[in-house]
């Protein structure tokens, strides 16, 4: 979470050790070894009859359960996708009838077992040799003093035209040159950690939240540097006519030279009303109002014009963790550490509101991947599908090692990105089925707790950004390839 910078005797063992201490008090010695004489007590023997006997019906009821289940989860895999998804996933928790099923002796039930798990195996590990995830870190922006919360990519106009953001702890936002790793602007316009950066959806404007109470929109407007391609260096476009007129450098003397950052340090517009830290700010489908979430357990929608509060949401009981707007609905989804995610409705005049239980730890991001799904992520170490029209269960469900982070949700491949507190960054498809992991290493990958990722569908050398607390934001060439 974002900070403000002024910062659970086995007693079977027991009546095993006791059984064999009586029948070894009760059998002469002279006799262990007849075959002829009966060397068990009679009790002894009726009690370790009855325990089988047990044993074997928790196999045979836990085995029947195994079977009905199996049976329901096939049927419903055939079956395709209906408005009562939710109903079936709910009736399939209904405990079968064992009556029905026929009995099995031990022996089998352990065979069939064994089977059925080396076959479920087998399907399972063959299911990744079709495919491969192909990556490579491509780009490396370096520049801030503390670590970055939040990686963010403009919509452009123009494919690969795209500026990439992000919101530190040291007080800054930037943006940077996606081609020539070039740091084109900073904004110090904050008086305590930025928390997140949204571009506008359509013009020159950047969105920022901070642990000074507040958000702020600002001008992003940016001269990006074009690539000297000849000598490796970062040129503006006047630097580059008047080079040209100028008699061309031996080749071992290039240099790369760095680029000046314009600095701003003034908003066109500051958000205030909130008594606590602003966590995250986004902008409506519109880009005319914005909604800001904060650890004063509320969300405020702006208008962005003239900054003035339109309406005020609270219903979370603990601090917001995240916000998030629907890109072509008016809807939006905040997340909080009350372990629920709320989705927001302002479709109509009377406001919906639809409360997701689904974790049992904070819930550290949520938000729209196409237009009827939302994806959560939590500190439970799980990420969750669900379905925006009913969203009693999730359509898939992700178990991790780590708590996760802001991830991300590409539309085009469907694939979802999870970035970790272990550092590492997970692939998943939308079906919850494992595509790969990126590496975490000094060399290659992030060395601290990765905060946030993000897809970008344009640019033709990056379609995925990542940033943490090592101060450094990766990008990735990710491809998914599949084997002959």
């Amino acid at each position: 979470m974002p900070l403000d910078s002024n910062k659970p005797v086995s007693k079977s063992k027991g009546n095993r050790r006791r059984n064999q201490t009586s029948e070894e008090v009760s059998t002469p010695p002279m006799l262990r070894f007849d075959s002829d004489v009966d060397m068990m007590p009679p009790q002894v023997r009726k009690r370790l009859h009855g325990l089988f006997a047990q044993i074997e019906k928790e196999f045979e009821t836990l085995y029947a359960e195994n079977l009905a289940l199996q049976e329901r989860l096939d049927a419903q895999s055939e079956r395709p996708e209906t408005t009562n998804r939710e109903q079936s996933l709910m009736d399939s928790t209904d405990s079968p009838d064992v009556s029905l099923k026929p009995k099995r002796s031990a022996s089998q039930i352990s065979q069939k077992i064994k089977t059925t798990y080396k076959a479920s195996t087998s399907k399972f590990v063959s299911s990744f040799r079709n495919s491969s995830l192909l990556f490579s870190v491509v780009r490396k922006f370096e520049g801030h003093r503390d670590g970055i919360w939040e990686v963010m990519v403009s919509r452009a106009n123009q494919p690969g035209q795209q500026v990439l953001g992000t919101a530190s702890a040291d007080h800054s936002a930037r943006v940077w040159s996606i081609q020539t790793k070039q740091c084109v602007l900073q904004y110090q316009g904050h008086q305590g950690s930025v928390n997140s950066i949204r571009f506008h959806p359509e013009r020159e404007l950047a969105l920022t939240s901070s642990g000074d109470h507040t958000a702020h929109i600002w001008g992003a407007h940016v001269t990006l540097p074009e690539t000297n391609k000849r000598f490796g260096r970062a040129v503006s476009v006047e630097d580059d006519v008047e080079n040209s007129e100028k008699e061309e450098p031996p080749e071992a003397e290039s240099v790369e030279h760095t680029w000046e950052a314009a600095i701003l340090r003034t908003p066109s517009m500051e958000l205030t009303g909130h008594s606590g830290v602003v966590v995250a700010a986004d902008w409506m489908m519109e880009g005319n109002q914005v909604i800001t979430a904060s650890w004063d357990r509320t969300a405020i929608l702006f208008d962005a014009e003239t900054g003035d509060q339109v309406t005020c949401l609270t219903g979370h009981d603990q601090e917001l963790t995240d916000v998030r707007a629907h890109h072509s609905q008016r809807l939006v989804v905040t997340s909080s550490k009350d372990t629920t995610f709320r989705l927001w409705d302002f479709r109509s005049p009377s406001m919906q509101v639809n409360v997701c239980q689904g974790h049992n730890q904070p819930v550290t991001s949520a938000l729209f991947a196409g237009s009827d799904k939302v994806v959560s992520g939590s500190d439970d170490r799980t990420v969750k599908v669900w379905d925006v029209k009913n969203m009693r269960s999730p359509l898939a469900a992700i178990r991790i090692d780590s708590s996760v982070n802001r991830l991300s949700v590409s539309s085009s491949q469907n694939l979802i990105a999870i970035p970790h507190d272990n550092r590492h960054i997970r692939i998943y498809d939308i079906n919850g089925n494992r595509i790969g992991r990126l590496p975490r290493s000094n060399r290659q990958g992030h060395s601290k707790m990765v905060t946030s990722v993000v897809w970008t569908e344009d640019h033709p050398l990056c379609n995925l950004f990542s940033c943490g607390f090592d101060r450094k934001v990766l990008g990735w060439n990710i491809n998914l390839r599949e084997k002959d």
